[in-house]
């Protein structure tokens, strides 16, 4: 076994145990289950109901409901009994948190209860405590005693059960002797699957759920591992990126941590976690399932010679080392290119959808954030003066007859690149496309020598493979140990129908490869069909689109920040006011603070923990009621929601971070 799966460049899904929520069978090579979470008032049975139903309608294989306490959990049952005598038989999840004697009422009720083993014993009050081992045990024990009639009620009522770990809501036992680690979530964990195993129960589900894909990422790497190690199999897994937001960055996070950990075959059951109408979540979750369906049959890659042996960790983050290209590689962010290849004329209302605007009047540019580093225009060169920033990327033999060649550069691909360099007549960048479909090919041989004395040359890395991120990551490990110093450019082509589809496919391959720390910039392609539906003088739709994608990623990677990050929860019964409304008014009067992390929670429940990822906190306190947080530290608590945004906005300006809309 392989780290965390079967193989780094072969797809195949992970071997699991059985978990049975009703007649539903999650794990064991079954299909990859979707769900997600009901929103309304749990007292509120009809809402509840219908909400419900409306997502079983959308394809929803199970459905969470939560259960703050043991009222809650007792309306479940009117609420299966109603779902039920309308004929639909989808299996329901209670969501616990703090409170066991509502989970040992609702494990009698419905088919899954999931426990949070952060708060279901342990308190979090953000205090360091010191343990001695003895003192520790003495704490396992307790939750021995709290958890062991749970588990016997799930054995009794043949309830499945969801461990599932929040690293907003590690306990201070945990955070005290592991730290807010993804071992600390695997931990938080383990420590509760040793008791049920000891009791000989394993109908479970295990989460490592995060608002950062970094760390959820490496929280389940982790987990596979340690539970093949300690237990010698592996439970099911429900994989999600937790307080996603909402819109295209919601969804561009929630596909880089569950794609990423799908495309290596881990995960049981999905669930996308987006402030919207639970409805929304399904479509998502299908698009990302459905990329799997028959990727068993791809061809398969060359293995590695030994998978033991990674010049890189899976489960540390560590950007690849590489030399400085201009603005590409060494310690620069990584860089966007824009495909404009498919315009028959580049204008400058082409550049708007990439971030550049042009002012005529004053002739002058204005350039966004998310502002794209460079164009490809294939032959054409552009014939007006660009800005100052933005270079160009065109064909060699348009590039040989170009005037400007300190704006211009060549893209070649490896034959070409060859025998140009045999020749001398190479630019003081060079692209050379390179494909990571053909390890062994005698040209690409050739390429990898010549880069190893090379410090002008940028590889562009790409894979028609059905596999392709596992084919790029093996040709990147194959340059890591040649010790190949050269940055390097991750294309990814698609050609899906919708670009629903398209978000899902770019995130997923090319957000995998930069949470492992490769790539110095993205080139991100669609079809060109799809590119030259426009108006003349408009600008093309999906150039932006693909742009807006490109900068997401990202961000979600934490490898560029390039606007205000969201970590807003996706709203449940808990929450405490609407969140969905109250998103859109925070957003819309900070969307312009660049790299400010501003967390919208709609309870208490995993507020207070995901501070310690955002600079600044919205959290529901009471119905009506805000509590601001400063990171961890509360700042003013039991604000009427009427003021609160407006105060918001003070407490960012108080803290420096401000700055005013230009």
């Amino acid at each position: 076994m392989l780290f965390y799966c079967h193989s780094l460049t072969q797809y195949k899904r992970l071997a699991t145990l059985e978990a049975k929520v009703g007649d539903l069978t999650i794990g064991n090579f079954h299909p990859i289950r979707i769900q997600t979470m009901t929103t309304t008032d749990t007292m509120d049975t009809k809402g509840t109901v219908e909400q419900a139903i409306r997502c079983i309608e959308a394809g929803a294989e199970l459905v969470r409901i939560t259960a703050p306490s043991k009222n809650e959990a007792e309306n479940l049952l009117p609420i299966k009994n109603e779902l039920r005598k309308r004929g639909y038989t989808t299996p329901l999840v209670a969501d616990i948190h703090f409170t066991p004697n509502a989970a040992e009422i609702a494990a009698r009720i419905v088919e899954k209860v999931r426990i949070n083993p952060g708060n279901y014993v342990d308190k979090k009050k953000f205090e360091l405590l010191e343990y001695t081992d003895a003192a520790y045990q003495e704490e396992i024990d307790r939750i021995r005693e709290r958890f062991t009639p749970l588990v016997n009620i799930c054995k009794e009522y043949g309830t499945a059960m969801r461990i599932g770990t929040n690293h907003g809501s590690l306990s201070d036992r945990i955070m005290s002797r592991y730290g807010d680690t993804p071992m600390g979530m695997v931990e938080s964990a383990m420590e509760f699957l040793r008791i049920a195993e000891d009791l000989h129960y394993r109908n479970i589900v295990l989460s490592m759920k995060a608002s950062n894909p970094q760390v959820m990422v490496q929280a389940y790497r982790l987990l596979v591992q340690t539970m093949q190690q300690e237990l010698g199999h592996c439970y099911p897994l429900h994989l999600g990126v937790t307080e996603a937001g909402d819109g295209e960055d919601g969804r561009i996070k929630s596909a880089i941590g569950i794609g990423t950990l799908l495309e290596d075959g881990v995960g049981d059951t999905i669930r996308v976690s987006l402030t919207e109408d639970p409805e929304f979540e399904l479509p998502v979750c299908r698009d990302l399932v459905k990329r799997y369906t028959h990727r068993i049959s791809h061809p398969p890659i060359q293995p590695l010679q030994d998978e033991q042996k990674l010049p890189y960790s899976p489960f540390n983050y560590q950007r690849r080392e590489t030399i400085a290209i201009d603005n590409i590689g060494g310690k620069q962010v990584p860089v966007v290119i824009a495909d404009l290849s498919h315009l028959p004329h580049i204008s400058p209302a082409d550049l708007r959808g990439i971030g550049y605007t042009y002012d005529a009047v004053t002739d002058k540019w204005n350039i966004g954030d998310a502002a794209a580093d460079y164009i490809f225009t294939g032959n054409h060169v552009p014939d007006f003066a660009l800005p100052g920033t933005l270079k160009v990327i065109v064909q060699y033999h348009t590039w040989l007859h170009t005037a400007d060649k300190e704006k211009h550069f060549p893209y070649a691909d490896v034959r070409t690149y060859l025998a140009a360099r045999a020749e001398g007549r190479l630019a003081k960048i060079n692209f050379v496309a390179a494909s990571a479909d053909e390890p062994g090919n005698p040209d690409l041989t050739t390429f990898l020598e010549a880069l190893q004395q090379s410090g002008d040359v940028v590889p562009v890395l790409y894979s028609t493979s059905a596999h392709a991120m596992a084919t790029v990551r093996r040709a990147m490990i194959e340059i890591m140990e040649k010790r190949i110093s050269a940055p390097v450019i991750i294309l990814c082509n698609s050609g899906h129908n919708t670009p629903d589809e398209d978000l899902i496919h770019y995130a997923t391959e090319t957000g995998a490869l930069l949470l492992d720390g490769f790539g110095d910039g993205l080139w991100l392609k669609a079809q060109p069909d799809l590119a030259v539906t426009r108006q003349p003088g408009v600008v093309t739709e999906p150039i932006a689109l693909i742009n807006n994608i490109a900068f997401g990623i990202l961000q979600a990677t934490r490898t560029r920040i390039s606007k205000t990050e969201y970590i807003s929860c996706p709203s449940c019964g808990r929450t405490l006011f609407d969140l969905q409304e109250t998103t859109a008014r925070i957003r819309a009067v900070t969307h312009h603070l660049k790299g400010v992390k501003i967390a919208i929670m709609g309870c208490i429940v995993n507020g207070p923990g995901e501070m310690a990822d955002a600079d600044f906190g919205y959290v529901g306190s009471g119905v009506g009621k805000i509590t601001l947080y400063r990171g961890k530290e509360v700042v003013k608590r039991g604000l009427n929601s009427d003021v609160a945004v407006a105060e918001l906005i003070n407490l960012i300006r108080d803290n420096g971070m401000w700055v005013d809309v230009k």
